[in-house]
């Protein structure tokens, strides 16, 4: 029985694996390689008698791509209709055919109507409150609307728009300072009066105001949507049986992107601070995490603030957002061991669980900023999410690359994103934009034009060699409570700039929250080096540290008696519950407390020359969209992956990949390399070459070891598990050289996919 790994576990079951990656004679990287993903949005059309059959072509002669991320937003169509499953099965057994496998969308999302029809009572609901002043002589009349909330899952479907609304609380108080004066304050919902209701909007009538000071009131309004509530008690029964309807097609996984409460725009009012998330089975959660705490109440605390009760707000806003995330963590646990159970152990669970690709407060609205917890195959995210969180999901889930989902209207930014990517050990999933309805596979063929085909075709070569992520010395592990906290001087602040500045420098450096420190992910070795996963840190700072709990004093503290440098930036006065706390005086004195970013980067720096870790091409890229720029590496570098692969890429000049004649340090060893595009090499303890991946490769020496071609071949070797040279070569339709069938003569032959032309 072939051993196999998906995202580094193993699994015994070579006919599961078949059904995830195609066969060598199909043209694509064989058995035990990462895949090279596209996203595949279906239309009407593809619901016509052989409909997917024009696109599934196109890809399987045109395109890299051997897995697919496929799913459709279409109106009138859930993925529970028979005719639906259908469709989709005789695509998968098409596709299949060519030697290209889906992961479908399983979504409860796709299916809102029926989770409306056989759950009513749990649907998500939105909570406003409406702060306005009372007049001593006349009622006031105080108007709350609700907005219509969409994304892309809705497509063309319905949105999830505001179904009914519900007057449940009203609060009269004076205001002293900003500040609710406790002994003022009163509820007087009975004294008020709906006067209109609608499905997004209400009107509620509030008595006159009594005595001479100025008065307020505070109106809670909720509003049903329609979307299933995160805190629904059949949701993940309900996702399950989706699931489940689906066990009889050979799918290779399933999938479901930015998932969490609905999606938090317009950003101007959904970030205001009177907007939390609300149903009956989130209070009740709510309640059991903080004692029997009113949510109700609380959201009246957290808007606008008690007098005297400041430690309790604190308390409550982290504890309501410690729910958001945990809540959505556990729903990703279910829906990833569900896919395992009934499509196999090693069906992929793909995409990405970030929305707003950035650490801010909308990402935090929608899902607690709960990324690092996603559970995924290999670590996703997509569009401009930083660098550093790309390579820290890749540690979270021993995955050898990442994924980052990438959509453009231009060819030229897929370019530089496939060459960039792959400096830092990851790979695009080949999103098309958002294709028209009329013809969706216009934006496609962008995809399949000669440069991006050759770019991907040799950056696949490394799939073959790489077993470990991108080598990053540094860690930022920043205070997930407090960049969450809207009372928090740090509120939103996860330590990018930092961050940022250390990629500049050639210091790749992975970004972390802190929760994963209680969580038991990031840990301390036995030999007293800070990892994550499989990487160890030279030096780890400590962001922003302010609302953390005892267990990161007690982790720091622990680690201070260990090998990692420890830097703090930020002070530590309060604990989680808002209590006082002296946590500066509590962490180590060997904690290095950062008087600048440049006195902290300077440092850091010297640490790595002490340990003689050498720096990375430096991240002079920037990335930009959504408000925010991060740094990325360029199109042309080397980099290091964890296990001492070396990895040199080269697109500056030509899209399709430059020449690289290079000579380069491994260890105590050189090697020198004449290829194009892409040269990596790993060697052994003793200088050994244990693999290798070059596009293009003319010539390759190190020690006595030299690979000296007449004419230029993609190829990539390795040693397997029972010390057996195997090998791929690319696009190479001539008697296989000597040179190369004198390293082994198991080499697997693979086809260039032809770029498509109209």
């Amino acid at each position: 029985m072939t051993m196999i790994a998906i995202g580094g576990t193993p699994f015994e079951s070579k006919q599961n694996f078949e059904s995830l990656f195609p066969s060598e004679d199909q043209g694509y990287i064989p058995y035990q390689v990462p895949p090279v993903i596209g996203a595949w949005f279906w239309g009407e059309e593809q619901f016509a008698p052989g409909g997917y059959k024009e696109f599934i072509d196109i890809v399987s002669m045109h395109s890299p791509y051997n897995l697919l991320t496929t799913g459709f937003r279409v109106r009138g169509r859930d993925i529970t209709d028979i005719d639906v499953h259908n469709q989709v099965k005789l695509a998968v057994e098409y596709a299949n055919e060519k030697g290209i496998k889906i992961a479908l969308e399983l979504d409860p999302r796709t299916a809102i109507r029926k989770f409306e029809a056989l759950y009513p009572d749990e649907l998500q609901e939105s909570l406003w409150l409406e702060e306005v002043p009372l007049f001593s002589s006349t009622p006031v009349d105080a108007v709350v609307r609700s907005i219509s909330l969409n994304d892309h899952m809705t497509g063309s479907r319905t949105p999830y728009i505001s179904l009914t609304g519900s007057l449940r609380r009203v609060y009269a108080y004076h205001k002293t300072t900003g500040e609710i004066d406790p002994k003022t304050l009163k509820e007087i919902t009975d004294e008020c009066e709906v006067v209109f209701s609608s499905s997004d909007s209400m009107v509620v009538r509030l008595p006159a105001g009594k005595g001479d000071k100025p008065l307020h009131a505070c109106v809670i309004v909720t509003y049903t949507h329609l979307a299933p509530d995160v805190f629904a008690p059949h949701l993940m029964e309900f996702t399950r049986q989706i699931l489940r309807s689906y066990s009889d097609i050979p799918l290779a996984g399933a999938m479901r992107d930015e998932w969490g409460f609905p999606p938090s725009f317009p950003a101007d009012r959904m970030a205001s601070g009177n907007h939390f998330w609300y149903s009956q089975h989130y209070a009740a959660a709510y309640a059991e995490k903080t004692g029997g705490r009113e949510l109700l109440k609380d959201c009246l605390l957290m808007f606008a603030g008690i007098k005297g009760k400041e430690q309790e707000r604190y308390l409550a806003i982290n504890h309501y957002m410690e729910l958001n995330w945990q809540q959505n963590k556990m729903l990703e646990d279910d829906y990833y061991q569900t896919v395992k159970e009934i499509f196999g152990a090693n069906a992929a669970v793909v995409t990405h669980p970030t929305w707003y690709p950035y650490p801010n407060r909308l990402e935090s609205k929608k899902n607690g900023l709960y990324w690092w917890v996603a559970r995924r195959d290999w670590a996703q995210t997509d569009e401009i999410t930083p660098f550093g969180v790309r390579t820290a999901l890749s540690k979270k889930w021993n995955s050898p690359i990442w994924y980052n989902q990438y959509y453009s209207t231009d060819g030229a930014n897929y370019e530089g994103e496939i060459w960039s990517a792959a400096l830092a050990g990851g790979r695009i999933n080949y999103h098309p934009l958002y294709p028209s309805s009329k013809n969706r596979l216009d934006k496609h063929t962008l995809l399949f034009t000669d440069n991006l085909v050759q770019a991907e075709s040799k950056v696949r070569l490394l799939n073959f060699i790489s077993k470990s992520p991108l080598d990053c010395p540094v860690a930022v592990i920043f205070g997930h409570a407090a960049t969450m906290n809207t009372m928090s001087p740090s509120f939103e602040e996860v330590g990018m700039e930092l961050v940022n500045r250390l990629w500049q420098m050639g210091i790749p450096t992975d970004l972390i929250p802190s929760s994963e420190i209680e969580g038991g992910s990031v840990y301390i070795d036995e030999n007293g080096w800070i990892r994550y996963g499989p990487q160890r840190y030279a030096a780890v700072v400590l962001y922003n540290p302010e609302f953390e709990k005892i267990t990161t004093a007690d982790f720091f503290n622990s680690a201070s008696r260990g090998q990692s440098k420890l830097f703090r930036v930020g002070n530590w006065t309060m604990d989680f519950d808002g209590n006082s706390f002296d946590g500066n005086t509590v962490l180590s004195k060997q904690m290095v407390t950062g008087k600048s970013l440049d006195v902290i980067c300077s440092s850091i720096n010297a640490q790595l020359k002490k340990q003689n870790i050498d720096l990375q091409t430096p991240a002079t890229r920037l990335i930009e969209g959504f408000g925010h720029v991060s740094n990325a590496p360029p199109v042309q570098g080397s980099a290091r992956l964890i296990d001492g692969t070396l990895i040199q890429v080269s697109g500056k000049d030509n899209p399709a990949g430059d020449v690289i004649r290079s000579g380069k340090r491994v260890g105590k060893h050189t090697v020198n390399f004449d290829a194009i595009g892409v040269a990596a090499v790993r060697l052994d303890k003793n200088g050994e070459v244990e693999a290798l991946a070059a596009g293009g490769l003319k010539y390759f020496k190190t020690g006595d070891f030299i690979i000296d071609l007449e004419e230029r071949i993609d190829l990539a070797f390795r040693k397997n598990d029972r010390g057996e040279i195997e090998g791929i070569i690319q696009g190479h339709d001539r008697e296989i050289p000597e040179p190369l069938l004198a390293i082994t003569k198991n080499w697997t032959l693979l086809k260039v996919p032809v770029a498509y032309h109209e």
